[in-house]
């Protein structure tokens, strides 16, 4: 007699089902296999190549495949899968976690001084960053891709209110200008593919290093030079650790990669996080702040405090700029 023509249940995996469940492990397997990897380079304090560094940039966000593949272990019950993922979502919050130094300066207020950084992409948002400034007053402005008609419009629009400047001239994105309405006394800056002036301050009687940075991005291919000049970025800022220092720009790096973290390491502390802002995301525009790494960022010796730190969206340029103000206390 044929029992599946009698309505007799048939025991046993329907194929389709077992199909499912092999799939779903296979899928969460790569899944977990590929954020591994990526997590690996973290754990081994390393960028790693093409295609890690990229990647690192969006550490955060990797959290939402490792979702995706402890979904598809328990819906298989494919359980060694399911504590594999856990594993991976417990060292990437760990990761997540702000990186850097923290804390309140001992010595009195002396000065305070807002500090605001804007990447206009190639000088396409120079308008809006000139409406930005106007706006928000600050006392120092770091302009990067700045190239040469960006820098005419800055001269133009600004020169009354920043009398002073500092600036490497170059065409598309290798310009770069710091405005300021404190005296500049010019210093020789970071050499770099891209320009990154350098200059002491004199703010209200205290000198302040001030040095844009704008190292090459992590370009397929060129890691290596990218690495290079955020060395060249540490070592700066390794090289004087008494002289209050402003630090800021497009680093090209959020605090997921190596190569930046290795600046923090030198006593430097990020303003951003400073707020409570730390992954606010800067870049692209065009997802920020939903989607995005923070990449630009203003960093300060252990003689600031930072009150605030905003993040403006400014019309075409694919950076957000960060404004934040910041009081510079007495060393102790």
């Amino acid at each position: 007699m044929d029992t599946a023509a009698a309505g007799v249940p048939v025991t046993g995996d329907v194929p389709g089902r077992r199909g499912g469940r092999r799939l779903g492990p296979g899928c969460a397997g790569l899944l977990f296999a590929a954020v591994s990897v990526v997590l690996g380079f973290r754990v081994a304090d390393s960028d790693g190549i093409t295609p890690v560094p990229q990647l690192l940039a969006f550490l955060p966000w990797l959290l939402l495949p490792t979702g995706v593949g402890l979904l598809l272990t328990l819906l298989a019950r494919w359980w060694a899968g399911a504590v594999w993922g856990i594993a991976v979502l417990g060292l990437l919050a760990w990761f997540i976690e702000p990186y850097g130094k923290a804390g309140e300066p001992s010595g009195s207020p002396v000065a305070e001084m807002r500090v605001l950084t804007s990447n206009v992409e190639f000088g396409q948002g120079t308008g809006a960053l000139i409406a930005a400034v106007r706006h928000e007053k600050p006392d120092i402005v770091f302009v990067q891709e700045c190239e040469y008609s960006c820098d005419a419009a800055l001269k133009r629009a600004l020169a009354d209110t920043y009398p002073h400047r500092r600036a490497v001239e170059g065409g598309g994105s290798e310009g770069s200008v710091i405005l300021s309405r404190f005296p500049l006394r010019g210093t020789a800056g970071v050499p770099g593919t891209m320009g990154m002036p350098g200059a002491t301050a004199d703010v209200r009687g205290h000198t302040v290093r001030l040095q844009l940075a704008h190292p090459m991005p992590p370009l397929p291919g060129q890691t290596g030079l990218w690495r290079a000049e955020l060395g060249a970025l540490r070592a700066y800022a390794a090289g004087d650790t008494t002289t209050p220092t402003v630090l800021a720009g497009d680093f090209n790096a959020s605090q997921d990669h190596s190569a930046f973290r290795r600046i923090l390491d030198t006593g430097l502390r990020d303003a951003a996080r400073l707020t409570g802002a730390d992954r606010t995301a800067t870049w692209p525009s065009r997802t920020a702040p939903s989607f995005g790494a923070q990449i630009d960022h203003v960093l300060v010796s252990e003689d600031f405090s930072a009150r605030s730190a905003r993040f403006l969206d400014l019309a075409d340029t694919d950076h957000r700029a960060l404004v934040v103000d910041l009081t510079l206390h007495r060393r102790a």
